[in-house]
């Protein structure tokens, strides 16, 4: 008997782009960094890095735009309504980085770190029972698929 991992779904605010992502989704942090700020319009950007393979999107295909916010970063969003659907980079494609409030489907896991926290906003406060870091968490707490976090991190 084999089992089938859980599969989430999730959408834009307006509903045009729905999509489903296949499998378990692994561990995540919170970034504080001013580009995910206002890339989320909130206190910080939830993400979490999954293979593209494995992410399907099952309607409004049409409506995702890209915008590069930075030398071979891409933002991809719902043209309608402007939710943040995900981003990757140029150099690794094959992997994305989920925005986490656009899923439909429950994710009970907290996050594993704080990042970029010293560049958070200076009205937000934080929990203390989660790791904080002042620029990339340490590979051994997190590992941060899809993004930036350089090796020695």
């Amino acid at each position: 008997m084999s089992t089938v991992a859980p599969a989430h779904a999730g959408s834009c605010l307006c509903g045009g782009i729905r999509y489903r992502i296949d499998g378990d989704l692994g561990d995540y942090g919170c970034c504080h960094c001013r580009s995910c700020r206002k890339a989320s319009g909130s206190a910080f950007g939830a993400n979490v890095g999954v293979d593209r393979a494995r992410f399907h999107v099952l309607q409004g295909a049409e409506l995702l735009k890209e915008y590069e916010s930075s030398p071979g970063k891409l933002r991809v969003f719902c043209q309608n309504c402007g939710s943040p659907m995900f981003a990757y980079l140029r150099t690794t494609p094959d992997v994305i980085r989920v925005r986490l409030g656009s899923l439909d489907t429950p994710f009970d896991r907290r996050p594993s770190a704080h990042t970029w926290v010293s560049d958070m906003a200076t009205w937000e406060t934080l929990e203390t029972s989660v790791p904080q870091f002042p620029t990339w968490a340490p590979r051994s707490v997190l590992v941060q698929r899809g993004s930036k976090q350089p090796d020695d991190a």
